[in-house]
């Protein structure tokens, strides 16, 4: 027997035992009701979205029965919906808040790293000198060309401060600015972890599950539209003849 020649009432049956079962969700009866016009005008029916009402929105006040079940599903649906977006929408400011302030932290960090590099290339190189200074300092006691001697003499002469406290006093500086970049360092790097971290959730938040991913009107022609409309009709009349089903197997199990 064709699925098409079902009484009505069995329909119905189905309809109420997929909705009541859980089988059945809005979505499935949105797209059962676009199938046939059959279809259409059995899931319009009161009852079943009545059940949908006070199983989804179980905290609303009861429906008025001036209004349709399904027309006061739609309101209640929008304005939940509303809801979400909204508060989607302050997540999705606060995240690219914390992004905003990661960034400007990292800009912190890589500025005081250039800072403190630049302080110890600058002491570095001073040492250097210093060191040059106390080598001349030393070489003034030994014999040797007149020339020599006297470039050693004027470079002990430039040194205004003594040689060996100014050196251990830059040594000691050195050694806190290496140990002030280990210490920017691991704090940059956890920050930008931390910024990734934030930029992965901000991703994954922007992803909103009642929006529609799929492409509207751009690159698929009409043949292509028909066949997605003929799957779609074939997988909802798989969905209903499991239904089917499962009504025969509980007349047969109430017979029996």
């Amino acid at each position: 027997m064709a699925m098409t020649s079902l009484p009505d009432e069995l329909w119905t049956r189905i309809l109420e035992i997929g909705v009541q079962s859980r089988g059945f969700t809005y979505k499935d009866l949105c797209c059962l009701s676009i199938s046939s016009r059959r279809l259409r005008r059995l899931s319009n029916d009161d009852s079943l979205w009545s059940h949908f009402l006070s199983s989804d929105f179980p905290l609303y006040p009861s429906a008025s029965p001036l209004v349709s079940s399904k027309s006061i599903y739609k309101l209640r649906f929008e304005k939940v919906r509303e809801k979400r977006i909204a508060a989607q929408r302050r997540a999705l400011l606060r995240k690219e808040s914390q992004i905003a302030e990661h960034s400007r932290k990292i800009r912190e960090f890589e500025n005081r790293l250039a800072e403190e590099t630049s302080k110890m290339k600058a002491t570095l190189s001073e040492v250097s000198n210093l060191r040059k200074v106390r080598e001349a300092s030393v070489a003034l006691n030994v014999w040797q060309p007149e020339v020599v001697r006297g470039r050693h003499k004027e470079l002990v002469e430039q040194s205004v401060v003594p040689v060996e406290s100014r050196v251990n006093t830059l040594e000691m500086e050195f050694k806190v600015c290496k140990q002030q970049i280990l210490v920017l360092k691991k704090a940059y790097n956890d920050e930008k972890q931390r910024l990734d971290t934030a930029k992965e959730e901000l991703s994954s938040l922007k992803y909103h599950p009642l929006q529609n991913q799929e492409l509207v009107g751009g690159g698929l022609d009409e043949s292509h539209a028909n066949i997605k409309t003929k799957k779609l009709k074939r997988s909802i009349y798989v969905l209903v003849f499991e239904q089917f089903f499962a009504v025969v197997i509980v007349r047969c199990e109430t017979k029996m």
